[in-house]
């Protein structure tokens, strides 16, 4: 959605608008003091990188800047008319009703409010609002995660699955097999909960969460 630069330079912008350092922001935020310095935001070997969704969501609630405002600094630093695209948004416990996913995965009906949010490039992209504690610390009661359902989950990568038993659980992707998908809680009270493949409907990755 956004580019290596415009992902940076806001983050610059937030550590300036808040009186600060990139070095104090990423201590307020939580982080080591030489996470956001310049000369780590590109490796040895030439390679882009990033900042985590889970930093960016820290430096957010460091600074007090809301969502909406990050995207404003964010189009702010070079975006090119950046469009914002209305998604589909539902709560996560009435997500495990019936009618509101085709088996695909792929939002359907018309009992899902509206989002509207910039840069969304998955034409199937929708807005769950978390519910539970499962997700402690980094999603909170109340966050929205923006799902998208076109992107390959990985390995490690936050994620939506609903079971065909009708439950939906954000979660982390730790393992998939042949039989059985491992999915990991933040929260350590919640344990890892291991689902034999064929009772997984589908998994789609969690790209944003708005804090």
């Amino acid at each position: 959605m956004f580019t290596h630069r415009q992902i940076w330079q806001a983050i610059d912008t937030i550590a300036e608008r808040s009186h600060m350092s990139t070095s104090a922001l990423a201590k307020k935020a939580g982080l080591d003091a030489t996470s956001f310095n310049k000369s780590k935001r590109i490796s040895p070997d030439g390679r882009k990188r990033w900042p985590t969704t889970e930093s960016l969501a820290r430096v957010l609630e460091a600074s007090s800047t809301r969502l909406d405002e990050f995207v404003a600094i964010l189009v702010g630093a070079g975006a090119d008319s950046m469009p914002v695209k209305t998604i589909p948004l539902i709560g996560l416990a009435q997500a495990g009703a019936g009618g509101f996913f085709d088996d695909a995965g792929f939002p359907v009906g018309g009992s899902w409010d509206e989002i509207g949010f910039p840069g969304v490039q998955d034409e199937n992209a929708y807005a769950l609002e978390i519910t539970g504690n499962s997700m402690e610390p980094v999603y909170r009661n109340g966050d929205i995660v923006i799902v998208s359902p076109n992107s390959q989950p990985r390995r490690g990568d936050r994620v939506v699955a609903r079971t065909r038993a009708g439950e939906v659980l954000a979660k982390v992707l730790e393992r998939q097999t042949a039989k059985t998908v491992d999915l990991s809680s933040f929260n350590p009270e919640h344990p890892t909960i291991s689902l034999p493949l064929e009772e997984v409907a589908w998994i789609a990755r969690i790209v944003w969460v708005s804090q």
